[in-house]
């Protein structure tokens, strides 16, 4: 931790939070950078609220993907497999946390990406539920197959990858309401969407269920004690 009363540092690196009052006042917009080892500044990652931020974890899921996730269940399909991941499994109001499909698909098959015509793309959709926001599915870049007998060219994905889904969990008791003191554990739920293909065949489209489960714990509301606040 840094003494910064008169907001120097802070200035400096240019994350100076202008609109911020009262007991925020003075202090810095809540982000994170990663900088090499040539110090040089690689990432940034900000946001506006102080209470509304990635955790530890879900950055490190972000930066080095193979590091940050937990796996927290398998699911067996049709032509693939699933491992569940999340970056925590324990979030407070306003953490954003990462869940992970890790996707791994036998050899010479594949399935469709986001963008493809005429075939059903792979589609992570996550319930909508009140105790989290959701934001958009990140997906891999895709590769290019090429179908001579049709002379099509199609975005696939083959192989073992990742599709990642941030959530955040809301701030405010109206929408948590009483954690007690060991927390709450919530499910967020959803299916995994997709059509698998070979080299000779095109599998009917389905689909299978997902779920994650993450303890909210209350917010730490202990402030510093008087005689050392702003030193």
């Amino acid at each position: 931790m840094l003494g910064d009363p008169d907001s120097k540092t802070i200035r400096a690196y240019g994350v100076f939070n202008q609109e911020a009052t009262g007991m925020q006042k003075g202090f810095a917009r809540p982000g994170y950078f990663f900088i090499d080892s040539n110090g040089i500044i690689r990432e940034k990652f900000f946001d506006p609220k102080y209470r509304e931020r990635l955790t530890g974890n879900s950055l490190i899921s972000k930066l080095f993907p193979e590091l940050g996730q937990e796996v927290t269940g398998t699911v067996e399909a049709p032509h693939l497999q699933v491992a569940l991941e999340q970056s925590d499994a324990i979030g407070i109001s306003g953490s954003h946390v990462t869940l992970v499909a890790e996707v791994r698909l036998p050899p010479d098959v594949h399935v469709y990406a986001p963008g493809t015509q005429g075939y059903k793309p792979i589609h992570l959709a996550i319930e909508p539920m009140p105790l989290v926001t959701l934001e958009p599915a990140v997906y891999p870049a895709s590769k290019i197959l090429y179908l001579p007998a049709i002379k099509e060219r199609v975005p696939i994905f083959e192989g073992t990858f990742r599709i990642s889904q941030d959530v955040q969990v809301r701030t405010g008791s109206e929408s948590l309401g009483p954690l007690g003191p060991d927390g709450k554990i919530i499910t967020i739920s959803g299916k995994l969407e997709y059509q698998a293909c070979d080299k000779t065949t095109c599998y009917l489209p389905t689909s299978i269920p997902v779920k994650w489960e993450l303890r909210v714990i209350p917010f730490d509301r202990t402030r510093a004690p008087m005689e050392i606040r702003h030193k």
